[in-house]
């Protein structure tokens, strides 16, 4: 008796399942088509759209200003060329120039307060700073996290951003103070941090260009 009875009811849930399906299926339809309530149009303007005109009134810097390589801006350190395997150390304290108060007015560094930077942060990426003539050993060099500095080059030479394009990854400038806080004389050179030092690997540039081109390098 009991299992005629489950029977039976299984029997009417699946008539209801089956009569229930159809009204499901045409609801969701139905919820993918319709209107409820008003709608507006949207106001916001398409954002690629908007990127794209602002993009296209970006003025003509060469015209503005005239060709890259006079742009104060795209003038780079110079360094002399690396004759010989060497490694330094180097720690780049920094001397505050002004006091540092808290809002309230306490001191809390004095003006001369000298401090290495690097017994609190760390510089997890390597700086392979070279000229442009050694751009090609410096790819070869860099770890995809690396940044590449380009020092002063010669006549010619194309710029940074050029060379950027050129090659897919993005390039700096060696600025002079970049150049004089880490004590940089020569180039190439790999800057890493080794716990609160940097250590600075000058490389011969026979190494770079072999011994028949590093005797054309320019000097």
């Amino acid at each position: 008796m009991v299992a005629r009875s489950m029977h039976r009811l299984n029997q009417v849930l699946s008539a209801l399942a089956t009569l229930a399906l159809p009204f499901a299926t045409s609801t969701a339809a139905l919820a993918g088509t319709s209107t409820i309530g008003r709608t507006w149009p949207i106001a916001e303007p398409d954002a690629l759209s908007e990127i794209e005109g602002q993009a296209a009134r970006v003025p003509d810097m060469t015209k503005a200003f005239g060709p890259r390589e006079r742009w104060s801006a795209m003038k780079a350190a110079a360094l002399g060329v690396a004759h010989a395997d060497r490694s330094r150390t180097v720690v780049p304290f920094y001397t505050l120039d002004q006091d540092i108060r808290l809002p309230e007015g306490k001191l809390l560094y004095a003006k001369g307060y000298s401090f290495n930077p690097l017994a609190y942060v760390s510089l997890p990426q390597r700086l392979i700073v070279v000229h442009p003539r050694e751009l090609d050993w410096a790819l070869r060099t860099a770890r995809p996290a690396d940044f590449i500095l380009l020092a002063s080059g010669s006549p010619g030479d194309a710029d940074a951003i050029t060379l950027g394009e050129r090659h897919g990854r993005a390039l700096f400038l060696l600025e002079k103070r970049v150049k004089a806080r880490l004590g940089l004389t020569v180039a190439p050179v790999i800057v890493a941090q080794h716990g609160q030092k940097l250590v600075l690997t000058e490389v011969d540039v026979v190494e770079v260009y072999g011994a028949k081109a590093a005797r054309k390098a320019p000097q």
